[in-house]
């Protein structure tokens, strides 16, 4: 096929999604390099990758190099929960601009970067507004820059299935909430077209258009258990959000906030992909039987 020809860089190749493009690239007959933070990351990917590369992406002098013969940059580089004394704006978004130097300094062609759904309104996040400004300077880079806006990944549901293990699911509202969060494998394949069609920008969600209430079902159904759900009242989260802003610190606030924001309004983009979510759950809850055995 003509994309054999095409190698493609993938950083944030150990997380969630990164391991899914990777796997989809090799799985349609890309050359991938992959950008890893130790060896040992770089052996669990040995099968599925051409190339392996150590690098720090918020150290730019490691990265030197990393791009050469690369025509295509896939990046998911961030941080959920703060670590190592960096914070979103070190990874994020610097991290993402000294990518994207080095991309330019080699010449490559395209650049893709995986922001979230409807970031442009939530800048007043800090997770937010550091992918935000990354994107500004890619959409302002001599670079063709596509952006692909995801609604939530499936692994980021699997707290309300913690909770439900624990007996109880709390969430904001009435459960009316609707979203439809994606699987890795899906959105994968979402990002390596998107990669080769170089569109601008992209949102991406799953199948599945659910209320918060039934994704909960789901999870309590997938472990056997009973529905208990709390309902808590909107009106809380505007004062726990100043609380945690004032009172514990920024890794501990800003992935909190993120979710707080996120779960007390819509998050629905086009569907796309085949995965339900009942069916991660029912996947998910067979694996901690197994490891509980």
């Amino acid at each position: 096929m003509a994309g054999r020809a095409e190698m493609v860089l993938v950083a944030g190749a150990s997380g969630y999604l990164g391991g899914h493009v990777v796997r989809e690239l090799h799985r349609q007959g890309y050359r991938v390099r992959v950008l890893v933070r130790t060896p040992e990351q770089a052996d669990l990917l040995r099968e599925v990758s051409d190339e392996r590369v150590v690098a720090e992406v918020t150290r730019p002098e490691t990265l030197q190099g990393v791009c050469d013969g690369v025509d295509w940059i896939f990046s998911s580089v961030g941080i959920t929960r703060q670590k190592d004394g960096l914070t979103y704006m070190d990874v994020d978004y610097r991290g993402n601009r000294n990518l994207l130097d080095e991309a330019l300094r080699a010449g490559a062609k395209r650049f893709l970067y995986v922001s979230v759904l409807h970031g442009d309104r939530l800048r007043h996040l800090a997770i937010t507004a550091a992918k935000e400004r990354f994107v500004e300077e890619l959409r302002a880079a001599p670079i063709q820059g596509c952006v692909v806006r995801p609604t939530g990944f499936f692994s980021d549901m699997d707290d309300l299935l913690r909770l439900a293990g624990c007996g109880r699911v709390w969430l904001f509202g009435d459960g009316s909430f609707r979203a439809n969060p994606v699987h890795g494998s899906d959105l994968a394949e979402a990002c390596v077209r998107q990669l080769r069609d170089a569109e601008p920008e992209r949102t991406v969600g799953g199948p599945e258009v659910l209320r918060h209430d039934e994704m909960a079902g789901a999870a309590f159904a997938a472990l056997g258990k009973p529905v208990r759900i709390s309902f808590l009242p909107l009106w809380l989260v505007p004062p726990l959000l100043w609380l945690l802003r004032r009172l514990t610190p920024l890794s501990v606030y800003g992935p909190l906030e993120f979710f707080l924001t996120v779960f007390s309004r819509d998050m629905v983009a086009p569907t796309f992909g085949s995965w339900t979510l009942a069916a991660h759950y029912r996947e998910r809850a067979a694996t901690l039987g197994r490891e509980a055995s």
